[in-house]
C-alpha cells in the first residue's frame, strides 16, 4: 500500500470534518455516510470527488456498496453521541441511537479496512455495550487502543474540545498522537472584529441572566477588556459564564451558546459568534465552505459545527495510523 492512494469512508459524516483531516493527512475521501440532508450539502460543496449517501446507514446493503466503491483502507465514524452526552441533561437517549456505534463493526465485516476510527463523546466509555463494541472489533483481528482522550486545544485548535478516540489497525498497535510541540491557540485569533453587527449589551430585553454573566466579566477584567459571554446554556463551569478572549474556546456546541462582548465608549456592545468563526474554531481552514452553501439555514450551520470533529485532530490520528504500514 505504500505506493497507492489511502481510501477512506466516512461514516456519520457530518459537514465533515474527520474527512478534511483525513484528507490534509493525504489520504483519498472515497464516500461520506450521513442521514441529515444539510450536513450532506455541506460535504459535497468540500468533497466533490466523494460518494455521498443520505440515507441511513442501518439501510444500506454493504455488499453491493463494496461493488460500487470498491476497497477501502481507512474508515472513520462518529457514531450518534447525543444518547451518551450529559449536554442531555436529563432526557435518556435511546439505545436505537447509541447501537449506531455496531453499525461501524458491520461495516468492518464488509470492507475490512486496515485502519478504523471512532470518534465520540467521552461519556461512551460508561456505555453498557461499550466493551461488547471493543471485542467485536478485536474478535475482527484489530489491534486496538481503545480511551483515548485527546483536548482540540492540545493540537493548535482554539476551543477546548476533549473527545474519546478508539484506535484500531490491522498492522501494529496504534501510535497515539503526540501533541507536545504544538501551542495553545487563543479563540481571539478566529474573531472578527469589525465584520458583524453588534447590539448594545444592555438593550431593554435584555435577558437579567445575560447582564450578571456580563457583569461578573467586567468586575473581573474592567471596562476596557473584550470577552466571551455564555448567552445560551449552562454557566456552572468556568468564571459564572464567561471567559477571556486570549483562552481557547470552550467547547461549541449544537446551539447559538457564545456571545463577543466589547467596550463601546460609555458601555458595551456584543453579538453572537458566526459560523464562520466557529469553524475556525473548530480548525477548519479558509477554504473549507460553509456559509457558501445554498440551502441551509444558519442555525444548521451552527449545529454542523457542533457535531463535528476538529480536523487538526484528526489529521493528527491518521498520520499517526497510516505511518506504521
Amino acid at each position: 500500500m505504500e505506493n497507492t492512494l489511502i481510501r477512506c469512508a466516512d461514516l456519520f459524516s457530518g459537514a465533515g470534518g474527520s474527512s478534511y483531516g483525513a484528507r490534509n493527512a493525504g489520504v483519498e475521501i472515497v464516500a461520506g455516510f450521513d442521514y441529515w440532508k444539510p450536513a450532506n450539502k455541506v460535504y459535497k460543496e468540500n468533497f466533490p470527488g466523494a460518494k455521498v449517501y443520505s440515507q441511513d446507514i442501518r439501510e444500506i446493503n454493504l455488499k453491493r456498496l463494496k461493488n460500487t466503491i470498491g476497497k477501502i483502507d481507512l474508515v472513520l465514524a462518529s457514531p450518534e453521541c447525543t444518547s451518551h452526552s450529559k449536554a442531555k441533561g436529563a432526557k435518556e437517549g435511546t439505545e436505537k441511537s447509541r447501537e449506531t456505534a455496531f453499525q461501524v463493526v458491520r461495516f468492518a465485516k464488509v470492507f475490512m479496512p486496515s485502519w478504523l476510527v471512532i470518534e465520540n463523546v467521552v461519556d461512551m466509555v460508561s456505555w453498557g455495550r461499550y466493551r461488547e463494541l471493543i471485542q467485536k472489533l478485536s474478535d475482527l483481528g484489530y489491534k486496538i487502543r481503545d480511551n483515548v482522550i485527546l483536548n482540540a486545544k492540545d493540537f493548535g485548535v482554539p476551543q477546548s474540545r476533549e473527545r474519546l478516540f478508539i484506535l484500531c489497525s490491522l498492522f501494529d498497535k496504534p501510535n497515539i498522537p503526540d501533541p507536545s510541540q504544538t501551542p495553545t491557540v487563543p479563540i481571539s485569533k478566529v474573531i472578527e472584529k469589525n465584520t458583524y453587527q453588534f447590539t448594545p449589551l444592555r438593550k431593554e430585553g435584555r435577558a437579567k441572566a445575560t447582564i450578571t454573566r456580563a457583569d461578573s466579566a467586567i468586575e473581573v477584567l474592567g471596562n476596557e477588556n473584550p470577552f466571551l459571554l455564555v448567552y445560551y446554556g449552562s454557566a456552572k463551569t468556568g468564571n459564572g459564564g464567561w471567559q477571556k478572549i486570549s483562552e481557547p474556546l470552550r467547547t461549541i456546541t449544537t446551539v447559538d451558546r457564545f456571545a463577543y462582548v466589547l467596550p463601546n465608549g460609555d458601555g458595551h456592545k456584543m453579538r453572537m459568534l458566526q459560523p464562520e468563526e466557529l469553524k475556525r474554531a473548530m480548525g477548519y481552514g479558509e477554504d473549507f465552505k460553509l456559509d457558501s452553501v445554498q440551502g441551509i439555514t444558519r442555525r444548521e450551520r451552527v449545529k454542523l459545527m457542533g457535531n463535528g470533529v476538529c480536523p487538526p485532530v484528526m489529521e493528527a490520528i491518521v498520520k499517526a495510523l497510516i505511518s506504521q504500514r
